[in-house]
């Protein structure tokens, strides 16, 4: 079932702006640490426990999309945000934003389990690009949240409430493509396809996503540059990330999906093996480029393979948040004296090695 235009419109706004929202949530954690510290009285490695907890709860809104994904709307993701937002805003106690925190990353997860596959399906040929056009959303949102979170004096209290405001209007755009989501969810047409090769490729693209951002700066500060210089790289690297996002909307339908996992894994590795010869600020920035095709290549590859079954895309994203959890704890093992290009020599051998086996697989993707 084909969604009307006007239901295509909502569904992609209300898409679009959850997703900025949710790439702003998430940036706001990082930059507010200090003050939830200093807020509720604990160190600043205590408070990174609510990013911890901002994943978890997304976890726990992927398995929520695994059992009841077929009755979940896009107004339900929008609501959980609303209240998980709101709820770090109250700052009423450390537990209880923790909490809160579960709440809004469960929304998240809910979030990206229910426009990713909404949207590919409702734009059909035009879907790739639109899921791009979503994702490019979050990398917008992330790079000004916390100019804007400075901007307004670095008071979380001030970023949440205007980010659990920001969800409820957003919901009130959500209720048309709801209603009419409930009737598209209805036509689904094909069984439920375990593919775990494709999902063992989503594990890898996601992996290194999450290592460049996760550990990137730290390898470049044991390169040799200082602490302010990796900061203005990370956002070079955020930059590059949104202008590939930006640029497969409008190329996206040019190109096989798995083709451009393979493109993205390959240049992945040409630079980070470079980093390692090199001065390694420039091609850092590069990698960005690499890490924002990783996602929009693997998710459509594997909707194509798996079907439209609700589950689908539950899957996908368990898969993705498996590698974005358990890598940055294994490669942050596996780089110990191993030098101070140590990260770009993994991160190069293990894109180059996965480039290989997806070139001769290529064919078993499309």
């Amino acid at each position: 079932m084909r969604l009307p235009l006007s239901s295509q419109a909502a569904l992609l706004m209300a898409g679009v702006l959850t997703f900025v929202v949710m790439g702003a949530g998430q940036s706001i954690y990082g930059p507010a640490l200090p003050a939830f510290s200093r807020d509720f009285g604990v160190s600043v490695a205590e408070a990174g426990a609510l990013i911890s907890a901002l994943w978890i709860g997304s976890a726990v809104g992927t398995v929520i999309m695994l059992l009841i994904g077929r009755r979940m709307q896009p107004a339900h993701a929008l609501a959980v945000m609303a209240a998980g937002a709101a709820l770090v805003a109250a700052g009423i106690g450390w537990w209880a934003t923790v909490a809160a925190s579960v709440i809004f990353g469960t929304g998240y997860g809910i979030a990206a389990a229910v426009f990713n596959p909404r949207v590919l399906k409702a734009y059909a040929d035009r879907g790739p690009a639109m899921v791009s056009l979503l994702n490019a959303m979050f990398a917008a949102g992330a790079i000004l949240a916390p100019l804007a979170y400075v901007w307004g004096g670095s008071r979380p209290v001030l970023a949440f409430g205007v980010v659990a405001v920001l969800c409820a209007l957003i919901f009130v755009a959500a209720l048309p493509a709801s209603r009419d989501g409930a009737e598209a969810a209805k036509a689904v047409t094909q069984p439920y396809r375990f593919r775990p090769l494709i999902l063992t490729f989503a594990v890898f693209g996601i992996a290194t996503e999450a290592c460049l951002i996760g550990l990137g700066p730290t390898a470049l500060i044991r390169a040799g540059l200082t602490e302010a210089t990796a900061a203005q790289l990370l956002s070079g690297f955020f930059v590059s990330f949104l202008l590939i996002r930006i640029a497969l909307v409008f190329v996206a339908g040019l190109f096989q999906p798995f083709t451009l996992y393979i493109a993205a894994m390959g240049f992945s590795a040409l630079c980070a093996l470079a980093a390692v010869l090199l001065p390694p600020g420039p091609f850092f920035v590069l990698l960005g480029l690499s890490a924002g095709m990783f996602f929009p290549g693997a998710y459509v590859t594997a909707t194509r393979q798996m079907g439209d079954h609700p589950n689908v895309a539950p899957s996908i994203l368990a898969a993705g948040q498996v590698g974005g959890i358990a890598s940055p704890i294994l490669l942050g093992m596996a780089v110990q004296g191993m030098g101070d290009r140590g990260f770009f020599w993994v991160i190069g051998l293990v894109a180059l090695a996965v480039t290989v086996v997806a070139v001769l697989l290529r064919r078993r993707m499309v």
